[in-house]
Order: C-alpha cells, then sequence, then structure tokens
C-alpha cells in the first residue's frame, strides 16, 4: 500500500478510535450526575474516556516497538489542540443561546467566556503535571522516559484526578442504566483498540514512505489526527451552550495524555534521541496552558478568553512550526 491509501486506513481509524470513546462516555456521564461532579471536575472525569484514543495508540506504539510514534503523538497532540480547541469554541459560540441573557454580553464584548474554576481545578495543575514531565526527563542523569518516571507520572493523575473531584462536588442525582448503552461500551471499548493498532501502523507506513523520522510522524501525522475529530464534539458542545465543558475538556484530555498516556512509553525505556526536538516540543506543550490560565485570569470583569487571546493561540502555534521549520528541522 503507497502512503496516499496508508493516509486513508489513518483518517478511518482516527474516527473509529473516537467513535468507541463517544460510545463509552455515556457510563461516565451517568457516574458524572449520579456522584454530583461539576462541569470542571466532570470534565477531568469524563477525559477517561475521551483521551483514551491517545492512551491506546501509546500502549501500542510501545508494544510493536515504535515508540518514538507515540512520544510524538504525546507531545504534537498536546500542543495543537488547545489552539485548535479554543478557536473552534470561540466560532461556534458567535450565537445566541436559548434563556441565557448573559451570554448576549459575551457576544458584545467579543469574549469566550469560562468558569473561572476551570483555571484553579484543571489547567493550573495541568501545568504542574508539564513541570514534572521537564523534571523527570530533560536533565542529562534522567534523560528519557524511564519505568519509574512511568509510575510517578501515573500517581500525578490520580492526584490531578482527586483533587478536581474534591473541589467540584455538588448534590448527586438519581440515573438509570440501559443495558443497549452498556453493550455499546464494551463494543466502544473495543473499536479504541483497533482504532489504535491501525492508526499506529498506518504511521509506521507513511513515515516510511515519505522516509522521514517516526517522532515527527508522531508529531504531525498522528498527533493531529487524533486531535482532529475534537473539532466536531467540540463544535457541537459549545452550540448546545455548554461553553465551559466543552472548552476545558481540552485541559483534561491533555493532563491524561501527559500522564496517563506517559505511561506505557516510560515501561519500555523511550529514549529521548534528539535532545533539542524534545525540549522544544515540551516547551511549547507548557507553553499553551500557561497562555490559557493568564488569559482567564486576565480580566477581572469576565474570565475567559477575547477575540485577540484566541489569536495569540493560534499565532503561538504558527510560531511553533516556524521553530520546528528552521530551527529544529533546518529545513530551509
Amino acid at each position: 500500500m503507497n502512503a496516499w491509501l496508508w493516509a486513508g486506513v489513518l483518517i478511518i481509524a482516527a474516527w473509529a478510535a473516537h467513535w468507541g470513546a463517544d460510545k463509552l462516555l455515556l457510563p461516565l456521564k451517568l457516574l458524572r450526575k449520579q456522584w454530583g461532579l461539576t462541569a470542571s471536575a466532570g470534565a477531568a472525569f469524563l477525559a477517561i474516556v475521551t483521551a483514551s484514543p491517545e492512551v491506546a495508540i501509546n500502549i501500542t506504539s510501545a508494544a510493536r516497538g515504535v515508540s518514538d510514534i507515540g512520544l510524538g503523538n504525546l507531545l504534537g497532540s498536546n500542543i495543537i489542540s488547545i489552539p485548535l480547541i479554543t478557536t473552534i469554541a470561540y466560532l461556534a459560540s458567535r450565537r445566541q443561546f436559548k434563556n441565557n441573557q448573559q451570554h448576549q454580553k459575551h457576544l458584545e464584548e467579543n469574549t469566550l467566556a469560562l468558569n473561572k474554576r476551570s483555571v484553579i481545578v484543571l489547567s493550573l495543575p495541568y501545568l504542574g503535571i508539564i513541570a514534572l514531565v521537564a523534571v523527570l526527563t530533560l536533565p542529562e542523569g534522567w534523560r528519557g522516559l524511564q519505568p519509574v518516571d512511568g509510575w510517578i507520572m501515573l500517581g500525578a493523575y490520580a492526584a490531578f484526578l482527586a483533587h478536581a473531584i474534591i473541589r467540584g462536588r455538588k448534590e448527586g442525582k438519581k440515573v438509570s442504566w440501559d443495558k443497549k448503552d452498556i453493550v455499546l461500551s464494551v463494543a466502544g471499548a473495543a473499536t479504541i483498540t483497533v482504532g489504535a493498532f491501525f492508526i499506529v501502523k498506518a504511521t509506521e507506513n507513511i513515515v516510511s514512505a515519505l522516509g522521514i523520522s517516526q517522532i515527527i510522524g508522531g508529531l504531525f501525522i498522528t498527533g493531529t489526527m487524533v486531535t482532529l475529530p475534537e473539532i466536531f464534539k467540540t463544535w457541537s458542545v459549545v452550540k448546545g451552550g455548554e461553553v465551559t465543558a466543552g472548552t476545558t475538556s481540552v485541559i483534561a484530555d491533555n493532563a491524561i495524555t501527559m500522564s496517563v498516556a506517559f505511561f506505557p512509553l516510560a515501561l519500555v525505556n523511550t529514549p529521548v534521541e534528539d535532545f533539542q526536538l524534545y525540549w522544544v516540543n515540551l516547551a511549547f506543550v507548557g507553553l499553551m496552558p500557561l497562555l490559557y490560565s493568564v488569559f482567564v485570569h486576565q480580566s477581572k470583569s469576565q474570565h475567559g478568553f477575547s477575540s485577540w487571546q484566541i489569536l495569540v493561540f493560534d499565532t503561538a502555534y504558527i510560531l511553533y512550526i516556524l521553530t520546528m521549520l528552521f530551527v529544529v528541522l533546518d529545513l530551509f
């Protein structure tokens, strides 16, 4: 099969993995209502499923001996996701919501309004996770992903989730469970596994056909493809009036990718072979949630993002692409 045919397989596999994740979401949504989790805490909880394709991809890449694809996927998806999702959320929110007069003010002010709690519950702890990854993998004596690092990052995610749930509890509600939905959830889990296998397999063949490294394939092919289906989910959720939930879920997804999806790569001792490429990418991974946190806090009257701040997110991603092309890869 040539690169174009494998690109088609990659697209289908990415959509299949996210379809599976959607089917797994319902049981967790019911548990969220039953346990009385707020939107921000619920986002951290539901991310266990929404980030499952990325976790499955890294498990598959580690098992197949192509952990560089998983490492590229881990970094690349966390760089592109925040600029992409915040831009889509902003565009989707440029409409009237029924029985929401406050949103009219947001439209007039050209803002994407968010609950301030989302920064405390999600983005600041996520920055802590990134800082921990840097401490564990950047120093010369510790460079690379090792088993002990994986266990530490699992512990970090457990703390992240516990913090989100403890700070975001309210009174729970009664929910009913449907057998059909449970069966679909099982089918969803199987689909994620199959989809992840073919995503990794397709990336292997595409990078081989194009003559590029596996980590570059993970950064720009796998990392981008697994993020694209999130566009439609974000668009749908925000258009339905759930602006905070639709916009902040990306932070919770990324926290899982940098911790739980880190684990399988660490177990197989993934080395950092190109240190400059690694630290530059990790720096941009940290820059995105840093901008997110600063911008949400910047306005005293209304927490969220204005149109110029959305533009800064997109400019930061363009800067990343230029840095990779002209500095790291030195292609021009």
